[in-house]
C-alpha cells in the first residue's frame, strides 16, 4: 500500500468514525428529550456550540431558566436538517440559540447560496413547527490559521477563511431580518490585531478553549439574565 493509499484509507476510517459518533449523539438526545422540560432555552449547532461550557459558566448564576445544549460536533446544515427532531423540535424551546454552518465552509465545493438555502430551511421549519419560539442566530466565530499544525487542518483553512466566515455571517444576518429572528454577534473581543481569532483562545485555530468562550458568555449573559427574569416571573 502506498502512502497516498494509506492516507485515503485513514481518512475514510476517520469519516466513518465521525458519522458513527454523530449517530450515537443523536440517539442519546432522542432518548434524553422525553425527560427534558418544554419551554426551556436550547442551544443547537455544531461543535462550536457543543463545546460551549454553558453549565460550568452558569452554575453559580441563578438564572431562573433551564438550559439544554444540543450541539453535535461536525454537523453541517444538511445534518442538522436531518436531526431537527432530536436537536430542536422535541424540546419545544421557548428560546433557541443557533450556530450552524461553519462546517459547510470547509472545502472547495462550498456554495454560499446553497448553504444559506439549507439554513433558511432550518429556520422555516422552526417558524412553522415552533411559531412561539424566540430565535437567535449567532454570527460565526473567527479562526486563526497561523496556529494550525495538522496538515489536514492547514488544508481546511485554505477554504475556511475569515473572509468567507464574514460573508456567511452576513447571509445569516439577512435571514434573521427576513424571519424576525435576532442576530447576535458576540465576537467583538475574540479578535487579535490582525483580525484573527486570538491565539490564546484557540485549541488549533478553530475551536475555543474555555477562556475563549468567556468573552462570548460575557456578551450573552445579559440576554440570558433577561430571559431568566421573564421565565422566573411566569413560574
Amino acid at each position: 500500500m502506498t502512502e497516498q493509499e494509506r492516507n485515503v484509507l485513514l481518512n475514510e476510517l476517520r469519516q466513518q468514525e465521525s458519522q458513527r459518533e454523530k449517530q450515537i449523539k443523536r440517539e442519546r438526545f432522542r432518548r434524553l428529550n422525553p425527560y427534558a422540560k418544554k419551554g426551556a432555552v436550547v442551544f443547537a449547532g455544531s461543535s462550536l456550540m457543543e463545546q460551549f461550557p454553558l453549565y460550568e459558566f452558569l452554575q453559580d448564576d441563578d438564572l431562573h431558566c433551564t438550559l439544554y445544549n444540543r450541539g453535535i460536533g461536525g454537523f453541517t446544515t444538511t445534518e442538522l436538517l436531518e436531526a431537527m427532531d432530536e436537536c430542536i423540535l422535541e424540546l419545544q424551546p421557548a428560546h433557541l440559540f443557533l450556530n450552524i454552518g461553519t462546517n459547510d465552509l470547509n472545502g472547495p465545493d462550498y456554495d454560499r447560496a446553497a448553504m444559506l438555502g439549507r439554513y433558511e430551511e432550518i429556520v422555516q421549519q422552526i417558524r412553522k413547527k415552533l411559531p412561539e419560539t424566540k430565535l437567535y442566530l449567532l454570527a460565526y466565530y473567527p479562526v486563526n490559521p497561523t496556529v494550525a499544525e495538522d496538515p489536514g487542518l492547514i488544508e481546511c483553512f485554505r477554504w475556511r477563511t475569515n473572509e468567507r466566515i464574514r460573508e456567511a455571517s452576513e447571509g445569516v444576518q439577512a435571514l434573521a431580518r427576513k424571519y424576525g429572528a435576532e442576530f447576535l454577534d458576540l465576537n467583538k473581543d475574540l479578535y487579535d490585531a490582525a483580525g484573527n481569532l486570538k491565539a490564546e483562545y484557540t485549541i488549533e485555530g478553530m475551536h475555543l478553549y474555555a477562556n475563549g468562550y468567556c468573552p462570548v458568555m460575557d456578551a450573552l449573559l445579559p440576554l440570558l439574565r433577561k430571559i431568566g427574569e421573564e421565565q422566573g416571573g411566569k413560574q
